[in-house]
């Protein structure tokens, strides 16, 4: 009996290690593909898709072009984000991964900002970019940074706050592969300071230690 009560206990306790690795990322897809279609005609929801008839998927349903072509670099920030997401890539539905390409002007950045459902690891392909996410509050909110030249890599840990920023005398331009089929993007000024309706004004300047005043002007720049 007491055998039978320790390896009961065993495998509740090796469910609870792997649970959080079961949920912690896209569900896992129980068929070949499931290309994602806007319409309901014919289809199953799957993962925020319907799921076209897998009979009569196609090669294009798969592919996306164009990731050579330099964007313009035209926003106040100074880059310019191409997502290859379940948005405009449907064969990615229940695959669990997605891909950007990210061009930087000169002193140009991606600003501070999180994916809430993905893993991040970005190649730079041209150019010279000063990296970092930075830790959450429980391990003290430590700064990870570094230089990357042509060809480097750096991984952003899910759902923290990171950043690049061109510090090159040349336009640079990265690829990012994420965990998700659609990882989300929260840019963190964009949020803080130019939600919709806004935050109360004495809200940020308490936790940003300002004079609401100044928010109010940083919320007028969102």
């Amino acid at each position: 009996m007491a055998m039978k009560s320790l390896s009961f206990l065993a495998v509740l306790s090796l469910l609870a290690l792997t649970l959080p690795l079961v949920i912690s990322s896209d569900p896992s897809p129980v068929q070949d593909f499931c290309i994602g279609v806007n319409t309901p005609a014919n289809g199953v929801f799957v993962n925020g898709k319907f799921c076209k008839d897998p009979k009569v998927a196609t090669a294009d349903d798969f592919f996306f072009s164009g990731l050579h072509n330099a964007r313009p670099v035209t926003n106040a920030v100074g880059s310019n984000v191409t997502a290859v997401n379940v948005n405009n890539l449907p064969g990615l539905n229940t695959l669990g991964i997605s891909l950007v390409r990210i061009d930087y002007g000169v002193n140009g950045q991606n600003p501070p900002h999180t994916h809430p459902r993905a893993t991040e690891i970005l190649v730079l392909q041209e150019g010279t970019l000063l990296v970092g996410f930075v830790s959450s509050n429980g391990d003290g909110n430590r700064l990870f940074t570094k230089t990357l030249s042509k060809g480097d890599a750096f991984v952003f840990p899910e759902g923290l706050i990171h950043f690049q920023f061109n510090v090159g005398r040349s336009p640079a331009v990265a690829f990012a592969a994420l965990s998700s089929q659609n990882p989300g993007v929260v840019t963190i000024a964009n949020t803080v300071f130019g939600s919709n309706p806004p935050i109360n004004p004495n809200v940020l300047s308490r936790a940003f230690q300002l004079d609401p005043r100044v928010v109010m002007d940083l919320q007028n720049k969102f």
